[in-house]
């Protein structure tokens, strides 16, 4: 080999050597290196913006990976968040944002304030015949049907209307009778013309027909049978030239002009509802809500939806509701007295507690408990924890409540009622993974998903105090680890052991 190539074999084991230390030094590092390499500010210096120091810079989406200097994320679109020594200090129990990123994360306020509740509850129904308007026509004495006026099911009838016209042998009889008595001396006639009349009325005529014979001086063969009231007709058991016998129905009537709505309510919200509330009916045959009121809540539960029926009275004068429409029912509280309330939006759902980010001005934003109430509109009823005036996150809470949960600030949070309360110890969390490199301070391991500290997969630093969990362990090992997070965020191993290799899978 001749002098060239043995230097330029040489220089290339020199250059590999030296980025192979290189790789082994940037892999020792447990703070990462800020992707803006042009940027001057580095981690420890006094943000001239703010007068505070700041610790580290990182991503809110991913706030366990920490950069010593600012500039984009490597991980999303945005800048990185600087996060100051102060953040976390003395009675401070928030989560600080810089202000110049807020808008960008999207962070949006709602002022707590006093306001009216009054919809408590909205529930499908449909609207059916007021069982009370309903009048059954029957006949009261043996005859024959001539004619009949109604000759279909639901066709209207006015007050008055005849029906139907009947032949009746014994209504001629009491009829005769009565014309008879009338020829009579005056003297005979005053004794038996009132038994004469009051026969009439036994045989089944009304008193009206009665008196239209008396005024006539003559019998009349066919009487009518109007109807009592103006509505429609659901029944008809009657045609001409049928025989009819006292007690038989011909007809059933219903009045529209008041209708019932049976609304089906979940059962679990029915103590919201009682006899008297009043609520408005929507529907659409109707240009505008109608006001009912409730008349009473029916022992019927539906097994399968689990709703309970509550029958509502409604005024229906135009006829424009008709059995068998649906219909939306609102039902209005009868508490109209102003409550605190905030958007539902703000509200996070943590396990048994409701808790909300509270903007704190200089403190940042503070995790805080509270208790809710009704919740109508895109509003939610506060019972306790806030006052009126403060202001709480309605969008973005979410990326803070995150911060927040690695900080421990959530888990160290106590009731105002209650400051003088311990703090709890840090939570220990359990992952597996595979080590990427070992240094003196502790291990850089590539990891699964930790349901506990709502992290994804990723690969991060680990800190030790104790080096006797290092003994033995070098790159590439799969390791259970257990590890706590301080006030700061910061990984701690608290316990290392070697994983099952489950067929070299994590």
């Amino acid at each position: 080999m001749n002098s060239r190539l043995k230097i330029a074999a040489a220089c290339l084991v020199m250059v590999g050597a030296a980025g192979y230390a290189g790789y082994r030094l940037g892999a020792s590092q447990q703070v990462v290196a800020s992707p803006d390499a042009g940027t001057t500010d580095k981690a420890g210096k006094i943000d001239p913006q703010t007068g505070r120091r700041v610790l580290y810079w990182h991503d809110p989406m991913v706030p366990g990976q920490r950069f010593d200097k600012p500039g984009k994320s490597p991980f999303m679109d945005m800048q990185l968040v600087p996060v100051y020594a102060d953040g976390d200090g003395g009675s401070q129990s928030g989560v600080t944002i810089d202000s110049r990123v807020a808008q960008n994360l999207g962070i949006r306020t709602a002022e707590v304030k006093a306001g009216r509740i009054g919809t408590v509850l909205e529930a499908p129904g449909s609207v059916s015949i007021d069982e009370r308007s309903i009048q059954v026509i029957q006949a009261r004495t043996t005859g024959f049907v001539q004619h009949v006026g109604v000759r279909a099911t639901l066709d209207p009838v006015r007050r008055g209307q005849t029906l139907v016209s009947l032949y009746s042998p014994d209504w001629v009889a009491a009829q005769e009778e009565y014309l008879a008595v009338s020829r009579l001396p005056s003297g005979v006639q005053a004794e038996l013309a009132g038994a004469a009349k009051a026969r009439m009325l036994q045989a089944g005529m009304t008193p009206a027909q009665a008196e239209a014979v008396a005024r006539s001086g003559k019998v009349q063969p066919a009487q009518g049978i109007p109807s009592p009231l103006d509505g429609v007709v659901t029944e008809i058991a009657v045609r001409e030239g049928m025989t009819v016998s006292p007690g038989m129905t011909l007809f059933r009537l219903a009045d529209l002009s008041q209708v019932w709505v049976i609304a089906e309510v979940p059962e679990a919200q029915s103590r919201q509802v009682a006899p008297g509330l009043a609520v408005a009916v929507s529907a659409p045959a109707v240009p505008e809500p109608v006001t009912g009121r409730v008349d009473a809540i029916l022992p019927d539960v539906n097994a399968a939806t689990r709703t309970i029926k509550v029958r509502i009275v409604l005024p229906n004068k135009e006829r424009r509701l008709v059995p068998g429409m649906f219909a939306s029912v609102r039902f209005d509280s009868a508490d109209r007295q102003d409550v605190l309330q905030i958007p539902s939006e703000a509200v996070i759902h943590a396990g048994q507690r409701i808790i909300v980010m509270v903007d704190a001005g200089q403190q940042g934003y503070v995790p805080t408990e509270i208790r809710t109430g009704r919740e109508s509109g895109g509003m939610v009823e506060v019972i306790s924890g806030l006052r009126a005036g403060q202001r709480v996150v309605a969008s973005g809470q979410f990326l803070i409540d995150s911060d927040a949960s690695l900080r421990g600030t959530l888990g160290r949070m106590t009731p105002a009622s209650d400051a003088s309360a311990p703090v709890a110890a840090a939570k220990e969390h359990e992952g597996t993974g595979r080590i990427e490199s070992v240094n003196a301070d502790g291990l850089t391991i590539s990891h699964g998903p930790i349901s506990s500290a709502q992290w994804g997969a990723m690969t991060m630093d680990f800190a030790t105090q104790d080096a006797a969990l290092l003994k033995g362990l070098k790159p590439g090992d799969r390791i259970r680890f257990h590890f706590r997070l301080d006030q700061d965020g910061v990984a701690t191993l608290s316990g290392v052991e070697p994983a099952a290799t489950d067929g070299g899978k994590r």
